[in-house]
């Protein structure tokens, strides 16, 4: 009896034993997760941030530009289907013309009102032209304001001494080279998405 007592004392503390190794290795690990988190750099410090990743993975640049680009789509199709007409309308006057199958004065007053299509619809491609450059210039005034509204927000949190926008792949500008700990653009893009998600939730 003594000796079971034994055995079953000492396979006690080997359990005893075990679930204290396996309880270390699960408090190292969470506190290796937990270093694994960055809240970012110091405060005070000068950071900065790659402005063509913020617009490639903001989601509300990605949204906008979707929409735009549809918007954009339709107008040129319309522009292409009206020039493709005027083309066609030009060319079977023109045969009618070669195969001398118009009297000049009815070739003068077809012609006339070609060169008058034909100035509409130039009018008509530069207005869309131009209604497309609008809906794009005001699509990168919406980003850039939601943009500079979070930083302002952003920087209140995390209180850097300055923060800088860089752009470009082969020798990007203002910040050709630079600690990576201080390139913020993963913490931004975080906190520009959530925010995004957050306010497009709530207006459902």
């Amino acid at each position: 009896m003594k000796r079971i007592a034994l055995l079953l004392s000492i396979a006690a503390l080997g359990v005893l034993a075990i679930s204290c190794k396996a309880g270390n290795k699960a408090e190292e690990g969470a506190n290796a997760e937990a270093s694994e988190v960055k809240a970012g750099p110091e405060k005070g410090s000068i950071v900065y941030f790659n402005l063509d990743r913020v617009l490639e993975e903001y989601d509300m640049a990605n949204d906008l530009r979707s929409v735009v680009e549809t918007k954009v789509n339709s107008l040129s199709q319309e522009v292409n289907r009206r020039g493709t007409k005027l083309e066609k309308d030009i060319k079977a006057f023109q045969d009618k013309v070669d195969k001398g199958l118009l009297t000049r004065s009815t070739a003068e007053a077809q012609s006339a009102t070609l060169q008058k299509k034909q100035q509409d619809f130039q009018q008509y491609a530069a207005q869309k032209q131009q209604e497309a450059a609008e809906e794009q210039q005001v699509m990168m005034n919406n980003i850039a304001d939601a943009i500079a509204s979070y930083l302002k927000e952003f920087n209140a949190e995390h209180q850097y001494a300055l923060i800088l926008t860089t752009q470009g792949g082969i020798l990007p500008a203002p910040v050709a080279a630079g600690d990576p700990e201080l390139d913020i653009t993963d913490l931004l893009l975080e906190g520009l998405n959530a925010k995004y998600v957050k306010e497009k939730n709530a207006s459902k």
